[in-house]
């Protein structure tokens, strides 16, 4: 039997055409707003460009065949978490958020669908592998979470969920479809922020949601086609391409995310430390049997907001930043943001491609100052 290709390697071409004799590996984008359209319309045929482009086609063909779902991409992850919310709740239905998770998405769902008549509901991430689920339409969830990094079993979930009558989606983020599986492990539907790391360069905002059924991707598409949440061909190729190195920085980024992980935890001035690959975190029993990577974010507590701040203005190769799973390095004080009830010392370090031994030097020589 031939060996199957890992998604690592398959990320490399994933959506691109088959090879052809003097043409491109990958198409370039296509900028057009409207298509030839003579006659009878053709549903299979590009029409306008709102409804559909060859550009999309193409990432999301190769999304579907890393995540193992019927992929749709939008302009940003909020988008594509609006886009889930939206289309599939409808009056008198109840949905399950994070109460620590991503805060744009709880307030999202208060403004603008509470008022329509849908029931919010949110959990601690660490409680919801013991949450009973009855009455719960649909549970929008993050493992790990962000900022915080806690965990849950999503097979387990998803089986109580469904059991229920509800779906479940996943926000995969914090780890990619290279480092977690969510609709191969129950799941219906995993959500991204393609902003972070599936770009990877801090240049494009962007998103995408994978479905295992076509009637809920169907009902997705059609929000993004009515409500013009469209991303651009540019965009879309640039995320496009970065498939191509997906597999390379990651790897690199989680191997250096161990290493300074451990040497954070062995500081003395560190107050705690999050991170899903140390064997005394509370998240690494469900991180090592359903995600393949333990991550690139760290989250790690000093003594006080002074002595954070502090710290961020000494290091030379982070940039102080909000974003997170670029090629730099990039840190901040979560609790600036008043959005996150976590103490005001507590840093979220995204690890970027640096070399190891130069980025765990400067954070050290950063410590040191404080």
């Amino acid at each position: 039997m031939p060996r199957k290709p890992s998604l690592a390697s398959l990320s490399i071409n994933a959506g691109a055409p088959l090879p052809e004799n003097g043409r491109a590996f990958r198409h370039g984008p296509e900028f057009a707003s409207t298509f030839h359209l003579s006659g009878d319309v053709d549903p299979n045929a590009y029409q306008y460009g709102r409804f559909g482009q060859p550009t999309w086609t193409s990432l999301e063909q190769g999304l579907a065949q890393l995540e193992g779902g019927d992929t749709i991409v939008f302009p940003s992850g909020m988008s594509a978490a609006a886009g889930i919310l939206t289309s599939l709740l409808k009056p008198g239905d109840t949905i399950l958020l994070p109460s620590d998770g991503y805060a744009p998405v709880r307030f999202y769902t208060e403004q603008y669908l509470v008022k329509f008549g849908v029931k919010l509901k949110t959990i601690p991430t660490q409680e919801i592998d013991n949450f009973d689920f009855s009455g719960i339409d649909l549970a929008l969830l993050e493992t790990p979470s962000n900022p915080m990094l806690d965990t849950f079993d999503i097979q387990g979930v998803a089986a109580k969920i469904h059991k229920s009558g509800g779906l479940l989606a996943i926000d995969n983020t914090t780890l990619t479809f290279l480092g977690q599986q969510p609709l191969a492990l129950g799941a219906d539907i995993s959500m991204s922020a393609d902003t972070k790391a599936v770009n990877g360069h801090s240049d494009v905002v962007f998103g995408h949601v994978a479905c295992t059924s076509q009637a809920l991707s169907d009902k997705i598409r059609q929000w993004r086609k009515f409500s013009g949440n469209i991303p651009g061909p540019m965009e879309t190729w640039l995320v496009h391409r970065s498939l191509s190195t997906l597999d390379v920085r990651l790897q690199r980024m989680c191997d250096t995310a161990m290493l300074l992980a451990q040497a954070l935890y062995e500081h003395p001035k560190v107050k705690s430390v999050r991170y899903p690959g140390l064997p005394k975190d509370p998240s690494y029993n469900i991180a090592k049997t359903q995600q393949q990577l333990f991550g690139f974010i760290i989250s790690f507590e000093l003594d006080s907001k002074c002595k954070a701040d502090a710290f961020l203005k000494a290091c030379s190769l982070v940039y102080e930043a909000t974003s997170f799973g670029g090629v730099h390095s990039t840190a901040e004080r979560r609790a600036r943001w008043g959005t996150d009830n976590i103490a005001p010392g507590v840093v979220r370090f995204s690890v970027g491609c640096e070399r190891a031994d130069d980025l765990i030097y400067d954070v050290m020589q950063a410590l040191k100052q404080l």
